[in-house]
């Protein structure tokens, strides 16, 4: 038994001979190819190295609505998706736990026994108590690059959690902003049906006193009952989307609690630029890496399949079966037996292995630039949404302010007798419009916030 071993090991010395760099590399690690452009955010963003932004605060820190805290807290709590990535994560745990394993020998515990008799004479009854063992040489890095994948595999569980924890902070987050904005819209619609009321009602004064026309009335009516129509419609995408929000809560449809648009801060000004750093915390670019990581360890197998594979199997036991008869009492028995595979000719299907996984290799690296370049857009594109916010608000507040003056004015110019219908409902459709307009903007800044939070990888704790 130890000159058959000394044998193989000196063919694995010999096959081994001349290429020790090439074994070495089969038990390098990977190296994180993580890097980020210096013009990741284009030209029109400041970048900077300075780590504070507001992707280094906690969703609780960035949110700081009670309701919308409490409305995430149920959502973290009992989200389907996120849940199931919680449950990935323990599975990819017990696989990694296994592949550590491999680096022991299997023990197997196999008894049997037989009776058997030939021509009516007296049965003979054997028996075998055997432990059996197997044991794979991991000479050139095979197990070890089957565990460090299973360590990969755990990591992008736990990111892939993180992205869904982040896109469910963000989900929850931007639904109860489009709520509070049809809540804003309502209450413009609800003011406006007050308004415009009054207006037919003096227009049916004026008609009565004939001091207009019928066709006046009916124009002022049209666009009453416009607004009533838009009143209904705007309460049934509230329900709607209260049902939407408990959907992703995974709760019966309910009301749900909330406050009023504007509980956003919009930031003024980012004189502090934008770390291009952060992006290292967006679970995708996290997940592009470990992909790469991953074929890394695919081609490292591929590699080692070119190499032999040595194995150690041993028996030992008690049995009474000594191969031309039956002896009483047993005795042990001992066996050890080591095996050497070298793959000499395979039909091309290890160079070919090798090759494809060195193509995807290089397809995972363009899809990693690709994911960094799309993850500063979406950070360039935020940024722009927040200031064309930022920039309008003055704008559409003032916009308001002089048309309700406008509406007051030519109201009063057609109670007297001096103003026609027509510029009583061009003021009144103006006004509404520039209100809608103006909660729309609050909302869309607010959305702005969110996004660029989310995009510099904010929410995932």
């Amino acid at each position: 038994m130890k000159k058959s071993i000394k044998i193989i090991v000196l063919c694995v010395a010999a096959l081994s001979l001349g290429s020790c760099n090439a074994i070495k590399s089969l038990h390098s690690e990977y190296q994180s190819q993580v890097t980020i452009p210096a013009d990741v955010f284009g030209e029109n963003v400041s970048v900077t190295g300075d780590s504070t932004s507001i992707a280094e605060l906690s969703w609780r820190e960035f949110f700081t609505d009670p309701l919308l805290q409490k409305l995430i807290e149920t959502a973290l709590e009992r989200n389907t998706d996120l849940n199931s990535a919680r449950i990935a994560i323990q599975q990819s745990e017990a696989s990694l736990a296994a592949a550590k394993q491999a680096f022991f020998p299997s023990v197997n515990f196999s008894p049997s026994a037989s009776i058997s008799s030939f021509g009516g004479s007296s049965p003979s009854k054997t028996y075998n108590l055997p432990l059996q063992v197997n044991w794979d040489i991991d000479a050139f890095g095979t197990i070890k690059s089957k565990k460090r994948k299973a360590e990969i595999a755990v990591i992008q569980a736990q990111t892939r959690e993180q992205a869904i924890h982040a896109n469910l902070v963000s989900a929850v987050a931007q639904q109860y902003s489009t709520l509070l904005l049809l809540d804003q819209q309502l209450e413009i619609l609800l003011a406006t049906d007050s308004l415009w009321n009054i207006s037919l009602e003096t227009q049916k004064i004026l008609w009565e006193n004939g001091k207009s026309y019928s066709t006046a009335v009916n124009q002022m009516e049209s666009s009453y009952l416009g607004v009533k129509t838009s009143i209904v419609d705007t309460r049934n995408n509230i329900r709607q989307m209260e049902t939407d929000i408990c959907r992703l809560l995974a709760i019966p449809p309910q009301h749900i609690e909330r406050s009023h648009l504007g509980s956003y801060t919009l930031p003024r000004r980012f004189e502090s630029g934008v770390s291009a750093m952060l992006l290292q915390n967006r679970p995708d670019i996290k997940l592009a890496d470990l992909a790469m990581a991953e074929a890394f360890y695919n081609t490292q197998a591929a590699r080692a399949a070119f190499y032999p594979s040595l194995s150690l199997q041993g028996l030992a036991g008690w049995t009474n079966s000594a191969g031309a008869g039956v002896v009483n009492p047993g005795k042990i028995l001992l066996n050890a037996v080591a095996s050497l595979a070298q793959p000499i000719y395979a039909q091309g299907k290890l160079k070919a292995n090798l090759k494809i996984n060195q193509l995807a290799q290089e397809d995972l690296m363009n899809r990693y630039v690709q994911t960094v370049i799309e993850a500063g857009c979406e950070v360039n594109d935020a940024l722009a949404d927040c200031q064309a916010a930022v920039e309008k608000h003055g704008y559409f507040h003032r916009q308001v302010a002089v048309l309700k003056e406008a509406y007051k004015g030519t109201h009063e110019l057609m109670d007297n007798g001096k103003a026609s219908y027509l510029e009583v409902l061009t003021a009144q459709e103006t006004l509404l419009n520039a209100q809608l307009n103006e909660a729309t903007n609050m909302y869309n800044g607010a959305m702005g916030i969110i996004a660029l939070y989310i995009a510099l990888g904010g929410a995932t704790r």
